[in-house]
């Protein structure tokens, strides 16, 4: 166990500590609790609900070093990484990163030691590796977010887009133009060989896909100096979450049905297979059954269903020919409810159930659908333009792309409209 994860433990038993006696007090006989022990009590649990987010981070940074058989103990010190003293002593230059990069958001670049800004401009530190990104630091005050940080904008990115957690995510270092060759060779078989018979060819096609790298914005997200100012504030949770609230809302929209011309290419815009409810305006048990079917066995494994709450409305009042629920509640111990024995995801940016829509998807998304998120997402802070309100905006950057990588992986239903 490292020492900063023994320490937030150590931190989070003493907050725990002041959550029961301040429980033990209110459980008491004529205990009357005033306005302030009520904020105390809130207080306490807010902060061990802090320790417990950062505890999860560093502990999820020891698994995947053990998944990889790194044992940083064993490596740090040994190569000086640039800011670190050459004797092997090794200071933590991630921990100062993350430390350098809160005092910008909260004080601003020009109340930081220049040792914490030379840091900041460098770059970012991901695990053992200092990452210098050069152009993409900008100058002006943006400064590539510390892991964490970003860690938790793709989290609430995610919550804002369903189809984001289920599809292909590649990760990269730039946002240069990504491709790579792609392949049918479905219809394709192979042959029973005569005896003095001369093998036949058969070549591939190959054909190329290619993913950009559009920036999204947070727009403008303004915080009062008090709150920068308040260390018991978790400026390190709160803002990463409205930032990637943000984004999440806008990029999910495009993953979903964005057109591909100047954003992401969406599920629904890109896929070609699929079938028409046989009722006009509405979906039965007899269009999904035809809906499931219409992509290959092979797909249907890892299939799932993605719509809208609204979508997902109209299927619970569904049964099947015996007078079943189609929709059924998931069962303690994590098995998911399912809609026809297929689990499914809820993505509010796909069309609601309507005359001539496509609401629904089924099929393998991650074979579907691909994701690319550029690394090196950044803030800007700007301290005057609100100075008259006594607050400070955050602008937040992310870079993605998405399309559909696979046309045979999902299909859609569209709703008849006449």
């Amino acid at each position: 166990m490292n020492a900063r994860l023994r320490k937030l433990l150590e931190q989070r038993a003493t907050a725990w500590s002041q959550v029961q006696d301040i429980q033990a007090r209110r459980a008491a006989d004529g205990f009357e609790p005033t306005a302030e022990d009520g904020e105390a009590f809130t207080r306490a649990l807010d902060e061990v609900q802090r320790l417990s987010d950062e505890i999860e981070t560093e502990e999820r940074a020891a698994r995947l070093g053990a998944g990889l058989g790194i044992d940083p103990a064993s490596v740090r010190g040994t190569t000086p990484r640039p800011g670190e003293d050459g004797d092997g002593g090794g200071r933590d230059v991630a921990e100062e990163y993350r430390s350098a990069f809160d005092g910008y958001l909260r004080r601003g670049m020009g109340q930081l030691s220049g040792t914490e800004q030379q840091l900041l401009e460098r770059g970012y530190v991901e695990g053992e590796e200092f990452r210098a990104l050069g152009a993409s630091v900008d100058a002006a005050g943006g400064y590539t977010v510390p892991k964490e940080f970003l860690d938790r904008m793709i989290e609430a990115l995610k919550s804002f887009g369903g189809i984001l957690s289920v599809a292909s995510v590649i990760n990269t270092t730039t946002g240069a133009p990504l491709s790579w060759p792609t392949n049918d060779d479905t219809a394709n078989k192979g042959a029973i060989l005569a005896e003095n018979t001369q093998v036949t060819e058969q070549d591939f096609v190959f054909g190329s896909a290619n993913l950009g790298a559009h920036m999204y914005t947070s727009k403008m997200v303004r915080v009062a100096r008090q709150l920068l100012q308040d260390s018991a504030f978790n400026l390190a949770v709160w803002l990463p979450r409205k930032l990637g609230e943000r984004i999440g809302r806008a990029a999910g929209e495009h993953f979903a049905v964005g057109t591909g011309t100047g954003q992401p290419q969406g599920l629904i815009t890109g896929l070609t297979k699929g079938v028409t409810s046989g009722t006009i305006g509405k979906v039965g048990y007899d269009d999904l059954v035809e809906l499931e079917h219409s992509i290959d066995a092979a797909y249907r494994t890892r299939a799932s269903y993605v719509l809208a709450d609204s979508a997902l409305r109209e299927l619970r009042k569904l049964k099947d020919s015996q007078g079943r629920p189609l929709w059924v509640a998931g069962m303690a111990g994590g098995v998911p409810s399912t809609i026809n024995g297929r689990p499914y995801i809820i993505d509010n940016d796909l069309p609601v159930q309507a005359n001539g829509s496509k609401s629904i998807v089924y099929g393998d998304i991650e074979a579907a659908y691909v994701v690319r998120v550029v690394a090196g997402a950044q803030t800007l802070r700007l301290n005057e333009r609100y100075a008259d309100y006594l607050q400070v905006g955050f602008l937040g950057f992310q870079r993605l792309d998405g399309k559909v990588q696979d046309t045979s992986a999902a299909a859609v239903l569209t709703v008849r409209a006449a």
